[in-house]
């Protein structure tokens, strides 16, 4: 009896709380359905410097963008080689947003002063940007290969055996020049079988044939979507990339980078590799 009081307390309480959306005796939480105990469990700096979890958190943030987009762009992939273009388009448009909030992250990461990162910096040993093996994987899958690039990978098996096979695989724009052959625009062979793990070399022909759709969108409205929202997607990869060498400018000039490349004239020459040639090229020739 002198528990009733206790109970009907605590009832009332769980009334409240569950008013507000808690729930004590949940299957799944918000914080275990994220994993949250575990994701923000995994910023550990190496200094004891302020700006270090600054770091940490926009290249681990970063990361998980990229891996969405790899998510995304994939599944893209798979709906043109299908010739399911509308699926496509709202994935290839997400791309094109995630990718809008990674430029913005390089906005925070420069409140950081070159002072800030030197505090640190020699603390990275030879961590570096460049050995990210998502940004390497999305770069071979939107056409940029380059053998050379999984070497910084071959110290772990199963990154190196997962970036030989996305070199080795057609690129999403090899998957869309392959559809534009089957809706029966003259794709030259050798771009529709070749050895995928090299460098895509531009062609004419494929200059032509989106010369053909650009000069009739009425008539082949959804590629021309498709072309449009591929160049959207490279724009806002080469403005992440001069955003990013213009951050590497400002906080540390023109030194090398800690993994040992040559900083910001290393990112200066990626500026200018493209994905999809021909969309750019025909431009001019409209």
């Amino acid at each position: 009896m002198h528990d009733e009081p206790a109970r009907e307390t605590e009832r009332k309480r769980q009334v409240d709380l569950e008013s507000e959306g808690i729930h004590w005796d949940q299957d799944m939480s918000y914080g275990q359905y994220l994993a949250l105990e575990r994701l923000l469990d995994c910023q550990h700096p190496v200094s004891d410097q302020h700006d270090e979890m600054l770091f940490i958190i926009i290249h681990q943030a970063s990361e998980l963008w990229m891996r969405l987009c790899l998510h995304e762009a994939h599944g893209a992939a798979e709906h043109i080689r299908q010739d399911n273009l509308r699926p496509a388009f709202k994935m290839l448009t997400r791309v094109a947003r995630i990718q809008e909030q990674m430029i913005k992250a390089w906005e925070v990461l420069v409140t950081m002063t070159p002072a800030d990162y030197m505090s640190f910096r020699d603390e990275l040993g030879q961590s570096s940007g460049f050995q990210s093996f998502q940004y390497r994987e999305l770069e071979f899958l939107l056409g940029n290969k380059n053998a050379r690039m999984i070497e910084a990978h071959r110290g772990h098996a199963r990154h190196y055996a997962h970036l030989k096979a996305a070199l080795q695989a057609p690129s999403l724009y090899d998957i869309v020049l392959q559809l534009l052959a089957r809706r029966g625009f003259d794709i030259p062979e050798g771009h529709l079988e070749r050895d995928w793990s090299e460098p895509y070399v531009a062609s004419p022909e494929v200059e032509a044939a989106w010369a053909e759709i650009y000069g009739d969108t009425a008539q082949h409205w959804d590629l021309y979507e498709l072309a449009e929202k591929l160049v959207d997607l490279e724009y806002n990869f080469q403005k992440w990339r001069y955003s990013h060498m213009k951050t590497v400018e400002r906080i540390i000039g023109y030194r090398r980078g800690t993994g040992g490349t040559a900083g910001v004239h290393y990112l200066v020459k990626a500026l200018e590799l493209q994905f999809f040639p021909e969309l750019w090229s025909v431009r001019t020739s409209l």
